[in-house]
């Protein structure tokens, strides 16, 4: 059995390249920064995005809920949990919940 080789899909890579500069809008920072982190969205059918870094490897976990209560649960469960870092992202607002050191 062989494979099919995947069809050829053209693109306009040679239009971007070859274009003026001019033809691009110029942004500030400042445009930039409202635009992607200060206009995140969320779809309508998720409630909340909890991520979960571990401070010491790094690693990060990400939980997606479309019911308020099941987040709820499993915040107040990492909460509990030493050394990790949590950020929480609903339609309203973002947190970053951080362990206190002494």
């Amino acid at each position: 059995m062989s494979k099919k080789k995947k069809p050829y899909l053209p693109n306009n890579w040679e239009e971007y390249a070859n274009a003026d500069d001019s033809d691009f809008i110029p942004h500030t920072f400042e445009e930039i920064m409202s635009w992607k982190v200060g206009g995140w969205e969320l779809p309508a059918s998720v409630v909340c995005i909890i991520r979960k870094t571990d401070i010491e490897t790094k690693e990060t976990t990400e939980y997606t809920y479309s019911r308020r209560s099941a987040a709820q649960r499993k915040i107040e469960e990492l909460i509990g949990t030493p050394g990790i870092e949590i950020t929480v992202a609903d339609h309203e607002s973002i947190h970053f919940l951080t362990p206190a050191y002494d």
